[in-house]
């Protein structure tokens, strides 16, 4: 992954603030003090400000925890937030699969986040499509319209103006848009078969999502068809095409999860590492929907990542 750090120095204040605590102040926390003083900033980043240096009590590298006392001058350095940055361009590798003046389709690779978003503010795809591909500086998101997870592979469609935008995200919410996914899931599925349970936010782990009583569930629909069953570390396996009629977060593998058939490497829900995998085996492997311009139905397909392909291949497959 190439380096994606961003030069903050013209966006950070040069002088600093400067406060004086009145001689009638009592001795208090200083982060519960800046946070008073600075009321435009969390408390939480002003802890950050000062466990990074950027926070002087009386000229001396202050401490979160430290008493300021009256009398006492504490100097900050504001700092940039880095959300404020988070859609900057940044050169970041991901695959063209195809474009036109309409759209582009990449192949996602695995480890890249698709969105900026807490603890991922840099080197996501979203910053990587505007450094390629300027002009998405002045469509939402970046013409970003459906997104994969960070662990999982492959492709996705992103608008390269308002109207196509417009047009994909219409297709999406009247379900046009065809999503397969290749999978691969503990345990031996026979036979074809559907999820159709509602999907949101865990209360118990707010990480991870969930169908047993969740968070403002939403409707979530998952087709799935196994392929071939196998063995991998004497464990049966399956590999599964997956069909996607709604798209929610971590749709299926919450569902695979729910009809205990986590997927390969998902700690998260129960999957465990067999034949090797490292993070979720889920591959988005095909993408069809109709171009904005032409009306033609379109579709586009990804090979296997190069660790989804060696997992298969330390599968003993039976059928």
């Amino acid at each position: 992954m190439p380096d994606t750090d961003i030069d903050t120095e013209s966006a950070v204040p040069s002088e600093p603030l400067e406060f004086e605590l009145s001689f009638k102040a009592l001795p208090e926390r200083l982060d519960k003090v800046l946070a008073r003083l600075i009321p435009e900033h969390s408390r939480s980043r002003l802890q950050t400000w000062i466990e990074d240096g950027h926070v002087l009590v009386n000229g001396h590298p202050a401490k979160v925890r430290q008493l300021v006392n009256p009398g006492d001058t504490i100097t900050v350095w504001e700092q940039t937030a880095p959300e404020s940055l988070a859609f900057a361009p940044e050169p970041v590798d991901f695959d063209v699969v195809a474009q036109s003046p309409d759209w582009i389709v990449v192949n996602k690779p695995a480890g890249l986040v698709t969105h900026p978003g807490a603890g991922n503010w840099h080197g996501t795809l979203l910053n990587g499509l505007l450094h390629r591909f300027p002009e998405l500086a002045s469509v939402a998101r970046a013409g970003i319209v459906h997104r994969l997870d960070k662990d999982t592979s492959g492709l996705l469609v992103v608008a390269r103006h308002e109207k196509s935008q417009t047009h994909l995200i219409r297709q999406l919410q009247e379900r046009t848009v065809s999503r397969e996914y290749r999978a691969l899931v503990h345990g031996n599925i026979p036979q074809a078969g559907k999820v159709d349970k509602p999907i949101g936010r865990d209360p118990r782990v707010p990480v991870r999502m969930t169908v047993d009583r969740p968070i403002a569930p939403k409707h979530a629909v998952t087709h799935y068809s196994p392929l071939r069953v196998g063995l991998a570390d004497d464990s049966l396996v399956t590999e599964l095409s997956c069909l996607l009629e709604t798209g929610r977060t971590h749709q299926i593998r919450v569902h695979m999860a729910c009809i205990h058939h986590p997927l390969l490497g998902d700690t998260l829900y129960g999957g465990k590492p067999l034949a090797g995998a490292s993070r979720q085996m889920l591959h988005a492997r095909a993408l069809r929907f109709d171009d904005f311009s032409t009306g033609e139905r379109l579709e586009f397909e990804a090979p296997l990542a190069d660790d989804f392909q060696t997992v298969i291949e330390a599968i003993t497959w039976q059928t």
